[in-house]
């Protein structure tokens, strides 16, 4: 059976996944139906728990019971969490969609990353994950692109549910591409002998503890993520700061998604021209200092080194995850990818208390210059851990 043919059922996933006009308006829509600010905030809260709670159990599952069966889940999830938002009057209604939400993206984590990664090992093309991963992703920026430039435009002719309802065809479309999954059969380096679930948990830890070079490639990922994530969620606020009309905030959108296609398309290609210790360290050296210029220079070239950022982050995601396949066994691929996903809401949180703290001081320039030392303080870590580890 041709297996690879799964990687282009995930292409149309992940677009129709993420073209979702929307988020563009989703706030105002909840507004409009009577959420305050404090209600989304606890929606917020239900979500994120939701996503804790089940990543590694969500992992487990995968592994034992198939990835392709995940995947479905989630899709379907992610249907009904559109219809009810469509119909949506009361707080339990918003708390409800958020809860499949959460459910949803759990039960995707590792088993996305898992099923590709299989489907191409049972193909001979396991050398090329970091290829198809990146491609994946660039479908993430095109749909987010298109659903950017297209969401406020519709949302302003014809009024908001039309977006939602849009988005709702999108999941369904989802659906069905999930549906049409096949879930390769891979021959495992452990026995046939079932893995008891609470061995799932304590192999993941070994494996960990025994491969520090793991390690420290993931948690630059993770922290190269959360800082990504910072830029994702407040450069309204900070070129709002430095003068930027809001005019122009579709297009500072769609040009942040856009320049991260270059780095998740071509990071298999540079992996094998530049070493990874040289490359990671590259990365973090030109976001750590990108990231304290734009907290100290508060004007049109720091638009600049902000679209620098997001160029060179878009090579970590691929190169990353690509390092961590490549050295576990297919048995519990997604568990132990579970692992990072958590690992990287960890960070998240973490680094958003001090982002906040600073926030709050020395407005958003100083959230920024928080992350740029916490960045700077990892390289020089990084440096003197990986001398011997990391090629």
């Amino acid at each position: 059976m041709n297996y690879i043919n799964n990687v282009w059922k995930l292409y149309g996933i992940r677009f129709f996944h993420n073209l979702i006009p929307a988020y563009v308006i989703e706030r105002l829509f909840w507004e409009q139906r009577g959420m305050t600010i404090p209600m989304v905030v606890y929606t917020e809260l239900i979500y994120a728990v939701t996503v804790v709670l089940l990543e590694i159990p969500s992992g487990i599952i995968a592994d034992k019971w198939g990835r392709k069966r995940m995947m479905i889940l989630n899709a379907f999830f992610s249907c009904c969490e559109f219809l009810i938002l469509l119909y949506a009057t009361k707080f339990w209604h918003f708390a409800a969609a958020v809860l499949l939400a959460g459910i949803g993206r759990s039960a995707c984590s590792g088993a996305e990353n898992a099923l590709l990664y299989d489907s191409l090992l049972v193909s001979g093309k396991e050398q090329l994950f970091e290829k198809y991963l990146g491609r994946l992703n660039a479908w993430d920026f095109a749909a987010a692109i298109i659903a950017a430039l297209s969401g406020s435009v519709m949302a302003s002719w014809w009024g908001y549910e039309l977006n939602y309802w849009l988005s709702s065809v999108g999941m369904f479309v989802s659906l069905c591409f999930s549906l049409l999954l096949v879930e390769p059969k891979v021959r495992s380096n452990r026995d046939d002998t079932p893995i008891p679930i609470r061995d799932y948990v304590t192999a993941s830890f070994k494996f960990f503890r025994n491969n520090l070079d793991v390690c420290l490639v993931l948690l630059s990922g993770m922290i190269v993520g959360a800082a990504v994530n910072f830029i994702d969620e407040f450069w309204q606020l900070y070129i709002s700061r430095i003068g930027i009309p809001v005019f122009y905030f579709g297009l500072f959108s769609a040009g942040l998604s856009l320049l991260r296609l270059p780095g998740n398309m071509l990071a298999y290609k540079i992996k094998d021209r530049i070493r990874y210790r040289v490359l990671i360290s590259g990365v973090f050296l030109i976001i750590a200092v990108g990231l304290l210029y734009i907290s100290t220079v508060k004007g049109y070239s720091s638009l600049v080194v902000l679209f620098l950022i997001c160029i060179v982050s878009g090579l970590i995601d691929p190169l990353a995850a690509g390092y961590l396949h490549h050295r576990i066994d297919s048995s519990m691929r997604a568990t132990i990818d579970s692992f990072q996903s958590l690992g990287l809401r960890a960070v998240v949180i973490i680094i958003g208390l001090g982002f906040g703290f600073f926030s709050s001081r020395w407005d958003i320039f100083g959230g920024y210059g928080f992350i740029a030392c916490i960045c700077i303080l990892f390289l020089i870590y990084f440096l003197r851990s990986s001398r011997s580890v990391i090629e």
